[in-house]
């Protein structure tokens, strides 16, 4: 599919992709950059792929760059690589905040390249490469975004390559993109690190007695907020004016509730929680879930 495609960046999503690429034949060679000597020596230990000291050495002649690295270090990294891009390469990445990192790549004015924003809508709370695998993208979505929503050639071929790889993909602008992903990841992860930290701070009499008996919802916010501290910090700064939109309609939520529970009104907090039950169903019945106890986990 490729002749060359350089991996900067080879955390969880960076290795996964690493490990796909090379299972499924989808390049004659991989080029990988990672500023940590810890990944790059994991990487040189455990696959074929060829490890660089110099990032801008590591794009030079390939057909595909994909940055897989915290979005605060885009800029440098464009700055680094921009002189070496081939000309007519595909230039893209894995973040989860588009917008912001657009305004960044226009004002580089890179020529002759041609830049298709990617995020596969896949990961775990690990990271690093050890904790990468090659099916981690497994009919998962990845959204691509581009400035004019066009299409063309480049469009395709990076469509195929992430169809090839396992995943399922959608086009979006960068403006939408940024939004529903808001809702749909950026909320829940603002909420997880409030309820973890609101239990954390809670009388440390209780503490053994919370991790003993954690009920599964408590457990799944943990999982959540065991999530790369770097990379979400990133998220809440350049996605910050959606975040603070969604945070504010939460709290109004959560308001509601409260005057509830304050007034003893059983009938509208019934209401509140028969309205919340059909998006779980509609979750299912689009794929994105499994209705079985317990999230289908043994």
């Amino acid at each position: 599919m490729f002749n060359k495609i350089t991996i900067i960046g080879c955390g969880l999503i960076g290795s996964s992709l690493l490990r796909a690429i090379d299972k499924k034949k989808l390049s004659k060679e991989i080029n990988i950059f990672d500023k940590s000597k810890e990944a790059s020596i994991f990487i040189k230990n455990n696959f074929s792929a060829k490890v660089f000291n110099d990032i801008s050495e590591s794009v030079k002649d390939s057909d595909l760059v994909i940055i897989s690295s915290p979005l605060s270090s885009y800029k440098e990294i464009l700055l680094s690589i921009k002189s070496n891009l081939k000309k007519d390469v595909i230039l893209t990445d894995t973040g989860s905040v588009k917008k912001e990192i657009n305004k960044i790549i226009s004002n580089l004015n890179l020529e002759h390249v041609h830049w298709i924003s990617s995020h596969p809508i896949a990961g775990t709370e690990f990271s690093g490469p050890e904790s990468g695998f090659a099916e981690l993208f497994d009919n998962r979505w990845c959204i691509l975004s581009t400035e004019n929503q066009k299409g063309g050639k480049e469009m395709d071929r990076l469509k195929s390559f992430w169809e090839a790889i396992g995943s399922k993909v959608k086009l979006m602008t960068f403006e939408d993109h940024d939004y529903v992903l808001s809702l749909t990841s950026h909320l829940p992860h603002a909420i997880a690190y409030s309820i973890v930290r609101t239990v954390v701070n809670n009388d440390n009499k209780f503490k053994d007695d919370v991790v003993q008996y954690s009920a599964s919802g408590l457990r799944d916010f943990t999982r959540i907020a065991a999530s790369d501290p770097t990379m979400w910090r990133d998220i809440f700064i350049d996605n910050s004016e959606n975040i603070l939109k969604v945070l504010n309609s939460f709290s109004k939520n959560l308001e509601e509730i409260t005057k509830a529970i304050q007034s003893k009104n059983g009938e509208k907090l019934n209401n509140i929680f028969s309205s919340t039950r059909k998006l779980r169903k509609d979750i299912i019945k689009a794929g994105q879930e499994t209705d079985k106890p317990n999230f289908g986990r043994k």
